[in-house]
């Protein structure tokens, strides 16, 4: 009898040695909340378990270290890695695509569930990032409804929202751009993402139309970038390397590191090109590193340094003939004198969130960020320098106010640029074959420009079902004009500023029945004048200039059907625009901004995404978006003609996008992209049109794990697969000079390959 209970006592223990249960919990990463009913399954023993109403679950491993698999309907699939019985428990799932509407937006100025917004919001998720060759962030716009991207080359873009930016000439404006809460915008409204790797983000968060009740200037909208941090304790290294036509090669250095509390990433990239076009060469560097640290319950720090040196060549636009003939070459005079553009730019930041009490918080960031610019150009030589300095503040309260459930957001923000630019002569026809040569002094200013923002936003909760939003801003800037070129005798220094601009918002949402959520709203924004616009041709500065300002009429429909597989958004919105700051050409490849006019931006935007299962272990996501657009000058007159009635150019009438995703649990996915985008009118007087087009895109991937530890993804795809001529950028207005046919084209890429391979080292 003792031998016996000698012998169970053994057994016991030797089975408690080899098996133990290990407790976690799973977290939705988008609203912190737990997931109910999330699938465990241990990939060492097969056995499943479920976790209860607070995401809890208990399963038995049978030793360190172990490896789960966590899914969710509605959630993408985890792997993780459990080292020793210290790891934390903590898991977090984070919404696929098509749980668009439970997916918490941060960057309104009280987050909230995409479906109750009433805002048109889109969202770049990360496995969008993941689709094309990843060469240029930008081209991830074209496939949301309502943005579209005039793409140059790889450093010449120009995005518009809802026809806003449209008719800047080389850059983007008009919209704000922030990244983990840090302004990318200049202070004088530039704004340049092509330089960003989609490596590096986690999500894009798009908020269309006026914003400036949450960011001031802003006409256009908001473009907001998170960075990607490891969600769970790990360790991880990931090399990439690309290489596709054009000699492309792009290679991706990335660290990850994790703890409870800590969380590192760190990521460096190489990207090389020798462009479809003569003088398109494109050579960039560049480095991020981003972290946060949960310094106690209550606070926590996060932190943001971003680096890049980049030198790419301009082949610039083409007139029709060579378009349609030569489409490879470049403009005679920017080859000539091997036009390009050069900088090296840096951005630092952090940010502290301390919250008071359950009810109330702060975040306060602030930030520092520097551009030193070189840019020969066949007409002159431009040397800019930029500082940017600058620290926002934010408070969040949840209250009852008139005994009814609302949250209060207020704040301000100030931000300060130094600029210097300075014009020189460009003596390339003196030196053949040398390329741009400096010469003498043209122009020279220093600009110190500031800006305040003080905001503040209030909803309300009505009923259950009726929600009402409403908001403002004050925004106050101004500009400090040092000439420094006394030799043209004419001494624009002085001290400039724009008249305070209130910027007010309202909004109200209601769920008119489960999933299912009507909107409307109501917003003002501007925005102010850039450098570029400001600058005449002989370098002085046009003070007279005006900031646009625009409201916002828009109504819409978020819904879920068929048990949440099937998403849906439809927008109808009219914008008004007045003192219209255009870009008058004076001469080849130089302008003159002026205020102008009055535009109206009516358009319908239309989003469906699907999640079905097409078969055991096999996931299909269609999506279609598209938007319909119907801009026009509602009263512009420019140098005695009247333009008013024309539709704007520089935008096409349409954009369509088809997608489906085919997922397999073998780490087999393929991807099929269709974008078919309408004529795009030439110039104010409607006088041409560019063709439509019609593009098509694969791409396919396999993931797998060669070792415990080791994963690899290799991936191939072809852009323009049916070798579609197309115009990628329209340069509005352009003239004829000498007798030269006006250079309104850029010709996109024709048929191109690449193919990579990545791989993964968890420690």
């Amino acid at each position: 009898m003792k031998n016996l209970l000698l012998f169970l006592l053994v057994l016991t223990i030797t089975e408690q040695v080899v098996s133990q249960n290990f407790k976690g919990k799973v977290i939705n990463a988008a609203t912190a909340e737990p997931v109910p009913n999330a699938h465990i399954e241990n990939r060492e023993t097969g056995s499943i378990v479920f976790s209860d109403d607070s995401g809890n679950f208990e399963i038995g491993i049978e030793g360190f270290p172990a490896s789960l698999n966590i899914s969710g309907v509605g959630f993408k699939n985890l792997k993780v890695e459990i080292f020793n019985a210290d790891h934390p428990g903590l898991f977090y799932l984070s919404p696929s695509r098509e749980n668009l509407s439970e997916v918490i937006i941060t960057s309104t100025a009280i987050p909230a569930r995409m479906q109750d917004l009433p805002a048109a919001v889109s969202l770049v998720s990360a496995s969008d990032l993941k689709r094309g060759d990843n060469t240029n962030l930008v081209e991830k716009f074209n496939n949301v409804p309502g943005m579209y991207v005039n793409q140059g080359a790889l450093n010449t873009n120009k995005i518009n929202i809802r026809g806003i930016g449209a008719r800047s000439q080389y850059s983007t404006n008009r919209i704000q751009s922030y990244f983990d809460g840090i302004p990318l915008t200049t202070a004088e409204g530039d704004l340049t993402l092509d330089d960003i790797d989609p490596e590096s983000l986690d999500r894009i968060e798009v908020i269309k139309g006026p914003t400036s009740s949450v960011y001031g200037a802003g006409l256009g909208g908001s473009v907001n970038l998170f960075s990607a941090l490891p969600k769970s304790p790990k360790t991880e290294v990931a090399l990439k390397s690309q290489v596709g036509s054009f000699n492309t090669l792009k290679n991706v250095v990335r660290a990850m590191h994790a703890t409870k509390n800590t969380a590192i990433n760190a990521n460096y990239t190489e990207l090389t090109s020798d462009g479809y076009r003569d003088n398109g060469e494109y050579d960039r560097q560049s480095a991020l590193i981003n972290a946060r640290l949960q310094t106690s319950e209550e606070n926590s720090l996060s932190l943001l340094a971003t680096f890049t040196k980049l030198k790419a060549y301009i082949p610039s636009s083409l007139n029709e003939d060579d378009f349609l003939n030569n489409p490879q070459s470049a403009n005679a005079n920017w080859e000539a004198a091997r036009g390009f553009e050069s900088y090296e730019r840096g951005l630092l930041g952090a940010s502290y969130e301390h919250n008071f009490s359950e009810n109330f918080s702060n975040t306060t960031s602030i930030y520092l960020s520097f551009r030193d610019g070189y840019e020969p150009r066949f007409f002159d030589i431009l040397k800019e320098e930029q500082v940017s300095t600058g620290a926002r503040t934010r408070f969040n309260l949840e209250l009852l106010v008139f005994k009814l459930p609302s949250q209060i957001s207020f704040g301000a923000e100030y931000y300060n640029e130094w600029y210097n630019g300075a014009t020189f002569e460009n003596l390339f026809r003196e030196y053949e074959n040398q390329g741009s040569v400096m010469g003498q002094r043209l122009s020279g200013n220093e600009q110190d420009r500031n800006y305040s923002n003080f905001f503040g936003q209030m909803n309300l909760e009505l009923t259950n079902k009726w929600m009402l939003e409403a908001g403002f801003n004050i925004n106050s800037t101004q500009y400090m004009l040092n000439d420094l070129y006394a030799q043209d005798e004419i001494d624009q220094s002085g001290d400039y500023r724009f008249d305070l601009i209130f910027s007010p918002r309202i909004g109200t949402t209601y769920e008119i029945s489960p999933g299912k959520n009507l909107y409307g709203t109501l917003s003002h924004g501007f925005s102010t004048p850039t450098v570029a616009e400001t600058l005449t041709p002989e370098g002085l500065i046009n003070t007279a200039l005006q900031p646009e300002t625009g409201i916002n009429y828009e109504m819409g429909f978020k819904g879920n059907w068929l048990e949440n597989r099937l998403y849906t958004e439809i927008s109808a919105y009219s914008i008004r625009i007045e003192d219209l700051l255009v870009a008058q050409r004076v001469a080849e490849d130089r302008y003159v901004g002026l205020n102008a006019g009055k535009t109206i931006h009516n358009g319908l935007e239309i989003l469906l995404n699907y999640n079905f299962k097409l078969s055991p272990g096999i996931f299909a996501k269609p999506y279609f978006n598209a938007a319909f657009n119907f801009f026009e000058f509602e009263e512009f007159i420019n140098n005695d003609q009247d333009f008013s009635g024309n539709k704007l150019p520089g935008v096409p009438k349409s954009t369509i996008n088809l997608g489906l995703n085919l997922e397999s649990d073998l780490g087999l996915d393929l991807f099929a992209g269709y974008r078919a985008v309408g004529e795009i009118p030439l110039d104010d007087a409607n006088s041409g049109y560019s063709d439509n087009y019609q593009l098509f895109n694969l791409k396919a991937s396999w993931s797998f794990d060669v070792f415990r530890d080791v994963g690899v993804n290799f991936y191939a795809g072809i852009n323009n697969v049916f070798d579609e001529h197309y115009a990628a950028s329209i340069l509005t207005n352009a003239v004829g000079f000498g007798g030269a046919a006006p250079r309104y084209y850029y010709p996109g890429n024709p048929r191109n390959y690449y193919g990579g391979m990545q791989l993964n080292y968890l420690f």
